[in-house]
């Protein structure tokens, strides 16, 4: 199970024998996220466009989890005593099915700060405790990708000749006074002074790809510290290697143009 996800560099992980339930009452999950994201690429013109937010990819994804079935819900728990409603708490998820063996609930978090985590798994917790899911997925981006963010975003500094801020909107960016003054600070100081393309990558990364986001390394310290704990959880890390370079400029438009469409199917 996931054994292609693995030769591809995904990081799959599985708690409190979410393997197992998968496998007896689930079992075209795991065969429907290997297809989906096998499948899945994100042009380095995304990450950059995103400015840190969720890329047209991440929105493909969506879109195609709601193509297989999977769609938004709003679970309302109320605690009532002798017929009276005395409270009622809301859990909104971003992709559930239901199947005959029972409800899977799943959760993207591509770029969020790392607090949602704790909200997810949360969720995933009562939910499980409530009888209304049997188990919970979340699909961040993989300790890889996050330590090859930089790098990425070097290689396109380069290949896109980035020595100034004219040349940061010419590529579609138009930074903050914040932004543009982070990067002047390390440029003009006096004592070691960078160059603008080293500065203005550091401070791209750190603004929008820090490590207080999401990603498998803050997902991994909650797991251990029993955050969602006793659900059953698949967690996946999306690899370095869904990052493309050098696509023909249609190929780009067209894989963004699919992603603004499912981004207005929400």
């Amino acid at each position: 199970m996931f054994d292609k996800l693995s030769e591809g560099g995904f990081q799959v992980e599985t708690v409190s024998h979410a393997k197992a339930i998968l496998a007896v009452d689930f079992p075209e999950v795991a065969a429907e996220l290997e297809e989906i994201l096998l499948l899945s690429q994100i042009p380095i013109e995304e990450i950059i466009g995103s400015g840190g937010g969720e890329t047209k990819g991440t929105q493909r994804l969506r879109h195609a989890l709601r193509a297989k079935g999977w769609r938004k819900h709003n679970f309302t728990v109320q605690r009532v005593i002798d017929g009276k409603a005395l409270e009622s708490k809301s859990h909104e998820i971003d992709h559930i099915r239901d199947f005959s063996g029972g409800t899977v609930a799943f959760e993207i978090e591509w770029n969020n700060k790392d607090p949602f985590f704790d909200r997810d798994l949360d969720n995933f917790k009562r939910l499980h405790a409530d009888g209304a899911i049997s188990l919970g997925i979340i699909i961040t981006r993989g300790a890889t990708l996050q330590d090859m963010m930089r790098d990425f975003v070097r290689q396109f500094a380069d290949d896109n000749g980035i020595s100034n801020h004219d040349d940061v909107r010419r590529v579609g960016l138009d930074p903050t006074r914040r932004q543009i003054n982070a990067v002047m600070k390390r440029v003009e100081r006096k004592k070691s002074p960078i160059a603008f393309r080293d500065a203005w990558v550091d401070q791209f990364v750190s603004d929008k790809f820090g490590t207080a986001t999401t990603h498998w390394r803050k997902l991994e310290d909650r797991i251990k510290r029993g955050v969602g704990n006793p659900c059953p959880l698949v967690l996946i890390g999306l690899p370095a290697e869904m990052v493309t370079f050098g696509e023909e400029p249609s190929v780009v438009a067209k894989l963004i143009e699919e992603g603004e469409e499912a981004s207005t199917d929400e």
